[in-house]
């Protein structure tokens, strides 16, 4: 199974967890803030946070832009102060077609003083291990 990642990061988080999974997948991890151009993939993880209560517009924008012929399936990955989920990014990513994960892998975020430390070393090898499970077994929506 061919598999790429794509982060979204303001504090860094993603970042971590985005190239701990492709280091183990043996993929790429591409940086949203540098526009990059996907290749064709089976699986596209998505790692990023929330902010202010949603997902980042960007990365809506970004996925839009997506065809379900270049990413054929979606599994996202999210750090969040509150242990909140991607909805608006699912819908819109169901919105192009592309099939999702009907599970998101959900760890906690820091933001200043709350929650420092996170995601810790535990987080990102249990988001590692969500990645490499799914790439055994999607489970789509």
């Amino acid at each position: 199974m061919k598999t790429q990642v794509l982060y979204a990061t303001m504090t860094g988080h993603s970042k971590k967890i985005a190239h701990a999974i492709a280091e183990r997948l043996g993929s790429q991890a591409y940086d949203l803030k540098q526009n990059p151009t996907i290749p064709d993939c089976d699986l596209l993880f998505i790692v990023s946070g929330i902010y202010g209560g949603d997902s980042k517009p960007e990365l809506i924008s970004f996925v839009k832009s997506l065809s379900p012929t270049q990413v054929r399936k979606v599994a996202l990955i999210t750090s969040s102060t509150r242990n909140s989920a991607q909805g608006s990014l699912r819908q819109a990513l169901r919105d192009t077609g592309i099939q999702v994960a009907t599970e998101e892998y959900l760890c906690q975020g820091g933001f200043l003083f709350k929650a420092m430390g996170h995601p810790n070393k535990d987080e990102i090898e249990d988001a590692v291990t969500f990645a490499q499970n799914l790439v055994k077994e999607p489970v789509l929506s």
